[in-house]
């Protein structure tokens, strides 16, 4: 009954984790030889937090991460757009966290080592294909140390393996890379003095130009600052193509540093910080088209692989955590087999399809554009631009498309209860 996971990325993890809580079989299998925390800042949002939670690991991540105290809209000019608290403040159950996408990684792993044993991680293993029958799936993984193919029998397969994923490639063999709409990132931390809260999420600019701030670990009592993850963004014409082949490589901060020379607007010194950083690593935006099914009988996808979508709703990570949860639901409820799988796709295909293509299209920062269009992003007093209650309709119109309206995620019953066993 054993369910085979291709990856070890915070779905792969989190999916691990929540067998070992409903007592299913499972294996883990990452291919690189070593888990590291390596990444850059991201957030967790409080339907995330939910159900790590519930996994027990609560205090953990309040070790690791920063609550957010508030979300900020501004121009470039830094003149307020819109402002709400988020997590705990703004009256969630739940916090919503800013944290290092490696420490929750390595969190993810040194619990799930603790719980089911060092064994049920196995790292070097690439997978490369699957067969399947009436009772059965066959994976074949390649040991990275010696070159040798392995074949693993299990019940069930599920495809964590993210962005490149080679399980998703035998649901879309013909898919091509990923898409790139004309956006580049640049990611770096650096010190600095708190901004605003000092657990606030900041973003400054418009759809064309923009920056990201929010803070990841906690103020230092002798400096009096904290590390604090940033993201330069621009915009470029897709048609013209991108440089590199490369989605993530390192690279001098001349590269983008001089669009944002001026971008100095007191509560936030954005040259400052892009010149603290110690390393800035490239990222073109990009996401893939949504996909007609998750699942082919025995083999499922989840996290990335089923749904990587854009950054600009902080969603990537924390959908990967409740497809996790979703998935142990079903195999609660179905046991451990492929009508399991049929339910998980049918809970959340068509709505995670749909949150693809929405931050395709700006996501909960859209509003920037309508600014953009209103006033060219520069005005004295926003509510002669746009009346509050508009935005304050559009964010609750996203945050239930994304799964983490308060009122409702507040008072639904925990996605997998104490105790229940697949």
């Amino acid at each position: 009954m054993t369910v085979l996971i291709a990856g070890g990325g915070i779905a792969g993890l989190s999916l691990g984790l929540t067998l070992h809580e409903i007592g299913v079989p499972f294996r883990v299998y990452e291919s690189v030889r070593s888990i590291r925390p390596l990444g850059v800042g991201i957030n967790l949002q409080p339907n995330a937090v939910r159900e790590l939670d519930d996994l027990g690991l609560a205090d953990r991540l309040g070790e690791i991460g920063i609550p957010t105290e508030e979300w900020v809209l501004a121009s470039a000019e830094g003149n307020e757009v819109y402002a709400e608290p988020r997590g705990l403040a703004a009256g969630y159950r739940w916090p919503q966290y800013s944290v290092h996408r490696g420490r929750l990684q390595m969190l993810l792993h040194d619990a799930l080592v603790e719980r089911a044993g060092a064994d049920h991680v196995v790292v070097g293993h690439r997978f490369v294909d699957a067969s399947q029958t009436p009772s059965g799936v066959t994976a074949t993984f390649e040991d990275r140390a010696t070159g040798a193919r392995v074949a693993i029998d299990g019940e069930l397969l599920v495809g964590a393996d993210g962005l490149h994923s080679a399980v998703r490639r035998g649901f879309a063999p013909d898919e091509g890379p990923p898409v790139w709409g004309g956006a580049v990132l640049w990611r770096g931390t650096a010190f600095g003095p708190p901004v605003r809260t000092g657990a606030s999420f900041v973003l400054l600019g418009s759809l064309d130009q923009r920056f990201v701030h929010y803070p990841i670990a906690p103020v230092e009592p002798s400096t009096g600052r904290q590390l604090q993850n940033w993201i330069a963004e621009l915009t470029f014409d897709p048609a013209e193509g991108w440089g590199s082949s490369d989605w993530n490589r390192r690279v001098e901060t001349d590269t983008f540093a001089p669009a944002f020379a001026d971008w100095d607007v007191g509560w936030l010194d954005v040259p400052s910080l892009i010149a603290g950083a110690d390393e800035v690593f490239e990222y073109p935006m990009v996401d893939r088209d949504p996909i007609d099914r998750w699942v082919d009988g025995r083999i499922a996808l989840m996290g990335d692989a089923a749904h990587v979508m854009y950054p600009v709703g902080s969603n990537g990570a924390s959908q990967a955590i409740v497809d996790a949860r979703v998935l142990g639901r079903r195999l609660v409820d179905h046991g451990v087999g492929p009508a399991a799988l049929s339910a998980y796709e049918a809970d959340l295909h068509e709505d995670v399809s749909a949150l693809v293509l929405r931050n395709r299209g700006a996501g909960p920062i859209a509003i920037l554009g309508e600014v953009d269009r209103r006033c060219g992003g520069v005005f004295d007093d926003i509510d002669d631009v746009i009346p509050p209650a508009e935005v304050e309709a559009f964010m609750a119109g996203y945050k239930a498309a994304a799964g983490f309206a308060m009122d409702t995620l507040n008072a639904a019953a925990p996605t997998i209860a104490p105790g229940e066993k697949a």
